[in-house]
């Protein structure tokens, strides 16, 4: 009996030992692919996308991340961004590159953990270049050189010991990432001076900078990751996320911060009017907005800009001149656009590097500069010939016309007594002597024949009190 009790006890463990690891086969077995696409032009929608896409990436415990890539390139402020993230990611990264990787491209693919190319794909040729298309002056290139360089070093490299020799095998070549930029490196068999290197799928092969050729991404899951129960999760982006990169563009950012000054400065010069500074509110809630819901802007920051409006409008309405409180509300203004896209801490900016700083300062200042300017020139040709003329006093009063200034010889009335020649209700006329004067009461109102008292001259008018 207590034999067939210690059998019947074992083989209840056996069979529940096995179905345990069923199901634990079942559950590992299955891996999440997480597949992210880049069909675009780098820039600050692609970033923005990027964050997203590996915040769903580990919440989905995908066991990596599949990058999709085709772009001719973008910015390189936010392929250094992207290449960032890839390089800290906690989560493998690999990149199936569907016919182009150029410039800020090939910087992203270097970052990857492998690279895969459909048969007739590019890689390469990341110059820096304008708008037009026109190289950039070296010391840009100099930073996209150290840039790619320190992503290739980042995958490390093998030491190899010889017998009468170092050797040092990079997994991705340095040198060769480097030429991609620099058009005057020469690597033997590789490229020569005056050439930016571009690899095809084979060449990036023979080098290292690509693992393999793949048709599709269910060829690189299966075949060249070798995971054989898998589902994909894709990355879609919401409406906010498009409309959030499309504000938070350093273009479209200078943009609003030309409309902002200069929504501002014709306010300022044609009080009442109201539309420009509906221009201008509408342009800072577009500009704080995105900035704010992502954290970057803080409260502080905002408090800045605001309180920098307030000292313009007392300087202009309310303290004569311009001075200290002008010059310091153009400079919390600044201040205030310029630390909102930072992404400070509250007050600690330890994480935030020079060249984020100089790139949002700069943002600011030509926004500001170009407003100041245009504000200039179109307040010369709108408020003089075009359609806001008449808001604007055009006439002349010339002397030939009949036009005459004030005299001052009125000044020496105060002090002086006489009679209202009419009633002042409040303006009337007093007379003086025998001559008659224009005046006005300066409180109440005075009766005809009543005595009166010249107490001030002020902006060419006589004000008087009775004589009690």
């Amino acid at each position: 009996m207590k034999k067939f009790l210690l059998s019947f006890i074992i083989i209840l463990l056996s069979i529940t030992t096995v179905f345990a690891q069923s199901d634990t086969l079942t559950t590992d077995s299955v891996k999440t692919v997480y597949v992210f696409k880049i069909f675009r032009e780098i820039g600050s929608t692609s970033w923005i996308h990027t964050q997203e896409a590996f915040k769903e990436a580990k919440d989905a415990n995908a066991c990596c991340i599949l990058l999709h890539l085709n772009t001719y390139g973008g910015e390189v402020v936010f392929a250094d961004s992207i290449r960032t993230k890839i390089l800290n990611s906690d989560i493998p990264v690999y990149v199936f590159i569907d016919n182009n990787a150029a410039s800020a491209g090939a910087l992203i693919s270097i970052a990857c953990d492998s690279i895969y190319m459909r048969p007739g794909a590019n890689i390469g040729a990341a110059t820096v270049v304008n708008q037009s298309g026109e190289k950039m002056p070296d010391k840009y290139q100099s930073y996209m050189r150290s840039t790619i360089r320190a992503t290739a070093e980042a995958h490390g490299a093998d030491t190899i010991i010889t017998a009468n020799d170092t050797i040092i095998k990079w997994k991705r070549d340095p040198k060769i990432a480097e030429a991609m930029v620099d058009e005057r490196i020469y690597i033997p068999g590789v490229i020569d001076t005056g050439k930016v290197l571009t690899f095809t799928a084979l060449e990036a092969i023979k080098n290292g900078f690509c693992e393999g050729e793949a048709n599709s991404i269910k060829d690189v899951i299966e075949n060249k990751l070798h995971l054989k129960s898998y589902k994909i999760v894709e990355y879609k982006p919401s409406f906010y996320d498009g409309l959030k990169g499309f504000l938070m563009n350093p273009m479209f950012q200078g943009i609003l911060i030309l409309i902002i000054m200069g929504g501002i400065y014709f306010e300022l010069q044609t009080p009442g009017i109201g539309f420009p500074l509906l221009a201008a509110g509408i342009a800072a809630v577009l500009y704080f907005s995105p900035l704010y819901i992502d954290g970057i802007a803080e409260n502080w920051e905002i408090l800045l800009f605001i309180a920098g409006l307030v000292l313009v409008g007392l300087e202009v309405f309310v303290i004569p001149g311009f001075g200290i409180a002008g010059i310091s509300g153009i400079t919390l203004i600044i201040t205030g656009l310029t630390l909102s896209m930072l992404h400070n801490d509250a007050f600690d900016f330890s994480g935030v590097s020079f060249d984020e700083f100089f790139r949002a300062l700069a943002t600011v200042m030509t926004g500001f500069i170009l407003s100041v300017g245009l504000g200039i020139y179109l307040s010369n040709k709108m408020f003089t010939k075009g359609p806001f003329a008449k808001v604007v006093l055009q006439a002349t009063e010339d002397v030939k016309e009949g036009f005459i200034g004030v005299e001052n010889s009125l000044n020496d009335l105060v002090g002086k007594t006489g009679l209202a020649y009419t009633d002042l209700r409040p303006a009337g006329k007093i007379l003086i002597g025998d001559e008659q004067y224009d005046a006005v009461a300066e409180t109440g109102y005075i009766e005809k024949d009543e005595k009166i008292n010249v107490v001030r001259f002020a902006h060419g008018q006589l004000y008087v009190k009775k004589n009690s």
